[in-house]
């Protein structure tokens, strides 16, 4: 059962306050999360696809999609033929990076933790935020392009699966491993339903005005207010 600490401000499952020094990386979800928009959602609006591909995108949010990545590549299959300098707009006019994340990424740094952006969106934006944020690590999807526009299609790399759910708790293992730390020294930052398998592994998960199915499982929650109110439940 949740407490509400504060007004807006819930923890389950520990009596606050944490040493934030006590964790040695912070994993972070992406679109909703350190930023105010769905990519996704924002790319389609520039083919006239908008409704059709944020329904979607809200269903598999709210986990009522089973197969993240089909419901994906349904998405990106409806941006076919978007010109990349839309993506480019995108970036410019509507992307912002939400109230306090700044704060708390930089907090998370000067307390010595490793940072690391795992997202079920695109490079384009996850590399540019990545070194806004001046952020260690990044992954995320790569949209198919061609002759300046996009193909509908995802780049497969050889080295990893499109980031869903499994592949966020994938990367998650694996960088703890890198570094040599237990999970239980990792935060997970995220909101929706495809971050619960990464916030299921680590030792402090955080949900940044989340999802209802993921309010009712993290550690901390954050329903109004920036991402710094976190620090009021972590020492340094």
């Amino acid at each position: 059962m949740a407490i509400e600490h504060a007004p807006g401000l819930f923890v389950r499952g520990f009596t606050p306050p944490l040493r934030l020094a006590d964790f040695r990386l912070v994993a972070f979800d992406m679109d909703s999360t350190l930023i105010n928009i769905e990519c996704v959602d924002e790319i389609a609006a520039a083919a006239g696809r908008r409704d059709e591909v944020a329904a979607i995108t809200e269903a598999a949010m709210r986990g009522e999609i089973a197969d993240y990545k089909d419901s994906l590549r349904r998405r990106v299959a409806l941006l076919a033929g978007v010109p990349v300098s839309a993506l480019e707009q995108v970036w410019e006019q509507r992307l912002r990076l939400n109230p306090g994340v700044e704060a708390f990424v930089a907090a998370c740094q000067a307390a010595g933790l490793k940072t690391l952006l795992v997202s079920g969106g695109f490079t384009f934006f996850s590399d540019r935020i990545r070194d806004r944020l001046k952020l260690d690590f990044a992954r995320a999807n790569t949209l198919g392009v061609s002759n300046g526009h996009l193909t509908g299609t995802l780049f497969d790399r050889p080295w990893g699966d499109i980031v869903d759910g499994a592949e966020k708790k994938r990367v998650v293992l694996e960088v703890c491993e890198l570094m040599g730390i237990e999970t239980r020294q990792a935060i997970a930052v995220g909101d929706g339903a495809n971050d619960l398998p990464m916030m299921s592994v680590a030792g402090l998960s955080i949900a940044f005005h989340p999802k209802p199915a993921v309010q009712e499982q993290a550690m901390i929650s954050i329903m109004s207010g920036g991402m710094e109110r976190a620090l009021e439940l972590l020492n340094g």
